[in-house]
């Protein structure tokens, strides 16, 4: 078979799994960068539509953040007005719902500080040794999943345990976002293993 007529014959060959994979993906994030296009030219529809493609991945890490529904459904509506606000600064350098991950975190680690301080809470999470015992520690059940492990953790440790583990973000971004220092940060992570090495084991 000659060079050509092999090039028209691979030419002619359906692209494989990987290429339908590329090629969708492609497709996927032009729409989405209409979509944010259109939006930032004020089009509530358009906005509405990223909302319905977003809001489940963004209740997913609310949830996980904050450990109780309730409050992970206001912290998600909270994330996407904060969107639409923040909206015009939007540059599609990446994807929509990765854009809104910090944005999230951070209404997260707000919300948290200022409930404590409603609350006027004195106990300090630097210090987690309290939570080794008491109402911090997870109820023994069989079965215990890792969402509902989590939503057993300390609010300090759960933060430093999906911030680290879930979302990738290193010990110093942490420090930053949270207003604690890095040996902080590393000791709450490593409460919130060993708590959830023991719920899981129950």
């Amino acid at each position: 078979m000659g060079e050509v007529a092999l090039m028209a014959e691979l030419e002619a060959k359906p692209p494989g799994p990987l290429a339908a994979a590329n090629d969708a993906r492609d497709e996927r994030r032009a729409r989405e960068r209409e979509l944010v296009r259109r939006a930032q030219g004020g089009d509530v529809a358009a906005f509405e539509q990223l909302y319905r493609d977003n809001v489940r991945r963004v209740f997913a890490l609310s949830m996980r953040m904050c450990g109780d529904a309730t409050r992970a459904e206001e912290l998600t509506q909270d994330a996407f007005v904060r969107a639409w606000q923040r909206l015009p600064d939007f540059r599609c350098e990446s994807a929509f719902s990765s854009w809104m991950h910090p944005l999230v975190v951070n209404l997260a680690l707000t919300q948290r500080r200022s409930r404590l301080r409603y609350e006027a809470r004195v106990q300090s999470t630097d210090d987690l040794a309290a939570f080794d015992r008491g109402q911090g520690t997870p109820e023994p059940a069989a079965g215990v999943d890792l969402e509902r492990a989590l939503q057993t953790l300390p609010p300090g440790a759960r933060a430093a345990f999906v911030l680290h583990d879930v979302e990738g973000y290193r010990h110093d971004e942490i420090a930053r976002m949270t207003g604690t220092a890095v040996g902080t940060s590393k000791a709450q992570l490593h409460r919130a293993r060993k708590l959830l090495r023991e719920a899981l084991s129950c």
